[in-house]
């Protein structure tokens, strides 16, 4: 394991100090980032800012060293953070994120809790087989419901349809193209027939990831639109959607 200074992340193992941590928390958003750090954590180190994946070092109250990192948006940019990642020394890593709710009974501000994805994703495809599972780990799992249950947020357990665009993939048409690949057309209720959750972009690639490189993963994401009702993410409540995600993730990790 190098303590060298990755090219993408802009840190190494050396980096981290005597007691590295192997938690990290991964945000697509370097401002969410930045948030977990300076609202959760204590004795805060900036690691780097290189190509606006920031990273920061910090600590729990309980003296837990923890990673607040930035994955970028998509599953081709994840996939070269969480490899670096690794090769520092992480064995845990939980996605806060957004996402859009497809059944009718998650609403807006809510959190989902992802037990696995449907994973359609170019990415994953270089790392596994299409036929590889894209699991959560169940222990990281279970911890975020119960810190879920316990800060009594609206949360829903299920499987999550992770892609690798947000418009055409979520079979988007308000958008510079308003003309879907006929695979596209009617997919949205086809997973919800499926009993699929949401829509979300990081997930299935992490997941597959986590199977094939022997680390533990799991994600929570904030509901930020309801695709039964329209397109548009709902800014009003993006806010507490997001910080709900966060609180979960902290308190099952503390």
């Amino acid at each position: 394991m190098s303590g060298e200074r990755f090219y993408h992340i802009g840190f190494g193992q050396n980096d981290l100090g005597s007691t590295p941590p192997t938690m990290t928390l991964l945000s697509g958003d370097p401002e969410r980032a930045r948030l977990i750090a300076y609202t959760y954590l204590q004795d805060i180190r900036l690691l780097s800012e290189n190509r606006g994946l920031n990273s920061y070092l910090g600590y729990l109250p309980n003296g837990r060293p923890i990673l607040s990192a930035t994955s970028g948006m998509g599953a081709p940019s994840l996939s070269i953070v969480v490899n670096e990642l690794v090769q520092v020394g992480i064995k845990q890593i939980i996605r806060i994120g957004t996402c859009g709710s497809i059944q009718p009974h998650i609403p807006v501000g809510s959190i989902v809790i992802s037990s696995a994805a449907l994973c359609r994703q170019g990415a994953a495809n270089d790392i596994a087989p299409v036929e590889y599972p894209a699991a959560a780990d169940p222990f990281l799992t279970v911890a975020l419901v119960k810190a879920a249950q316990a800060l009594q947020i609206e949360h829903y357990l299920g499987i999550t349809a992770s892609v690798d665009t947000f418009y055409e993939g979520q079979e988007r048409t308000d958008s510079a193209n308003p003309y879907l690949m006929r695979s596209l057309n009617g997919i949205t209720e086809e997973y919800r027939r499926l009993n699929i959750l949401n829509y979300e972009m990081e997930c299935g690639t992490l997941f597959k990831m986590a199977g094939v490189y022997g680390f533990a993963a799991a994600a929570v994401c904030g509901v930020v639109a309801q695709r039964t009702i329209t397109e548009e993410v709902i800014l009003s409540q993006k806010d507490m959607a997001v910080n709900q995600a966060i609180a979960t993730a902290i308190y099952s990790v503390s």
